[in-house]
């Protein structure tokens, strides 16, 4: 599978939205808006992040638009973020395109989070050469209770 990453188009937002309300992938990516459902809320979180000086970037997998992946915040503090769609978990996707994100985005130290539980996030992380550095505990949205959060570092 061809796994290429471009900027964000207007004509993206509606499969994110779709995507983000995915009930499965909601409660494995755990800390997620109040209201996923709330379009407005989506539409004014995605066009704050696309005039900020995040980097974000559309994957797109064989062609087909998968799911975004980002890297924002301070600088010494900023933090990547992906998403997938379900239907294209397991098949190399987050990793293939985090790591072209990484190769655009040649800045360092980077931070990432993932639930403890999901094992598929931080697997990815990990091979794209993240270490996991810190835990905490905070309040999943997504989950309705306070669960582990994994802090993970990419250095130089």
């Amino acid at each position: 599978m061809n796994v290429e990453l471009r900027e964000v188009h207007d004509s993206d937002l509606p499969v994110f939205f779709r995507q983000m309300n995915d009930p499965e992938a909601l409660h494995m990516a755990a800390f997620t808006p109040e209201n996923p459902s709330d379009r407005d809320a989506f539409d004014a979180h995605w066009a704050r992040i696309r005039s900020s000086d995040a980097v974000i970037r559309t994957v797109l997998a064989d062609g087909d638009v998968v799911g975004s992946t980002a890297v924002y915040g301070e600088p010494g503090e900023r933090e990547v973020t992906y998403w997938i769609d379900r239907a294209y978990w397991g098949k190399g996707i987050a990793t293939a395109a985090l790591r072209a994100l990484l190769a655009e985005v040649p800045e360092r130290p980077l931070y990432a989070r993932a639930a403890s539980d999901n094992a598929g996030s931080l697997r990815v992380l990990e091979k794209c050469g993240f270490d996991a550095v810190a835990s905490a505990r905070g309040y999943a949205r997504a989950r309705g209770a306070e669960i582990d959060e994994t802090v993970l570092l990419l250095e130089g």
